[in-house]
């Protein structure tokens, strides 16, 4: 589900950082650092009005430090513009879903029918569970 104005964040409030992967490339792993960490800062991006800020506080409450910082790992590709590429569009993902407003729940009445068909459903699973009874403790009772 699209958001119906997507956020579009200004490159120079991202900072990347790029690390070792531990995914698949072999030795080629360890001397080249293709894993991309990127980080944000919600609460001092000039991209986000305060109310989305709150929004995206929120809704990725778990991924953002105390100081106001989202954090998005990317390390499923062997290259480095790939997991880059992942990694920018997991954060405009991760925002944009957070942006999206869900829509209010209308609380309706159960038909006359439904409600019929509940209590005769009730009524069959009574009637079993009393065959089921031992007929002598009915009759000593």
């Amino acid at each position: 589900m699209k958001s119906a104005t997507e956020i579009h964040i200004d490159r120079s409030e991202i900072k990347e950082d790029f690390v070792c992967s531990s995914g698949p490339g072999g030795q080629n792993v360890n001397k080249t650092s293709t894993a991309v960490k990127l980080c944000f800062n919600v609460k001092t991006s000039k991209s986000l009005s305060e109310r989305q800020k709150q929004r995206v506080l929120i809704a990725c409450a778990n991924r953002i430090n105390s100081e106001g910082e989202l954090f998005i790992d990317a390390r499923r590709h062997r290259e480095q513009y790939l997991n880059r590429k992942d990694a920018y569009e997991k954060l405009s993902e991760l925002i944009n879903k957070a942006l999206v407003k869900k829509p209010k729940r209308i609380k309706t009445k159960p038909t006359k029918s439904s409600k019929t068909r509940r209590l005769n459903s009730k009524k069959k699973l009574s009637g079993i569970k009393k065959l089921r009874s031992d007929i002598n403790a009915e009759t000593e009772s």
